[in-house]
């Protein structure tokens, strides 16, 4: 049988405090550098199949090894998947990322089994989409299109924490 997607390259977690989370990662587990992205300026954005004003999103991602870890904080209330989580879970493991090489048909395969887009979006240069598939232990899925910017922001990203000694754990993007 063909595999519908691709490898996982991404774990993310829903966080209460991302400084306290980032310190553990870097401090207890040694990963870093993290990359921290604040209030970031979503395009296009859509929960649960309609269009939304963005929420305010702020993440930190390193690399531990070849598997990303990614960091969520939203910092209003406003409805979205990770609000949703919060109140059902509190904070932890949320989702795990796959690189698309083609989003839409990929959307459209998923579709044709049943699992349709519950959150969905864009930033210059990538679009993402959130799938339906955490009714079934294993979490959700997100779907990172994978175009030239995103795989050189992701390398970059992998490339310094191949070289990281320990100082400079957070490093602000934007």
């Amino acid at each position: 049988m063909r595999r519908v997607l691709g490898p996982v390259m991404q774990n993310a977690f829903v966080v209460a405090d991302l400084e306290r989370a980032i310190a553990h990662w870097t401090e207890v587990m040694g990963v870093g550098p993290f990359f921290l992205f604040e209030h970031i300026a979503f395009e296009d954005y859509q929960f649960r199949g309609r269009t939304v004003p963005p929420i305010d999103l702020t993440i930190a991602i390193a690399y531990w090894g070849g598997l990303q870890i990614e960091l969520i904080r939203q910092l209003d209330d406003a409805p979205s998947i990770y609000t949703e989580f919060r109140a059902a879970h509190g904070c932890g493991m949320h989702h795990m990322g796959v690189m698309s090489q083609a989003l839409d048909a990929d959307l459209a395969a998923l579709g044709s089994r049943g699992v349709q887009p519950v959150q969905r979006g864009s930033l210059p240069g990538m679009r993402f989409a959130y799938i339906a598939t955490d009714h079934h232990p294993g979490g959700m899925i997100e779907l990172i299109e994978a175009t030239r910017g995103a795989r050189a922001l992701f390398e970059r990203m992998h490339e310094a924490a191949q070289s990281w000694d320990g100082r400079d754990p957070v490093r602000r993007v934007g």
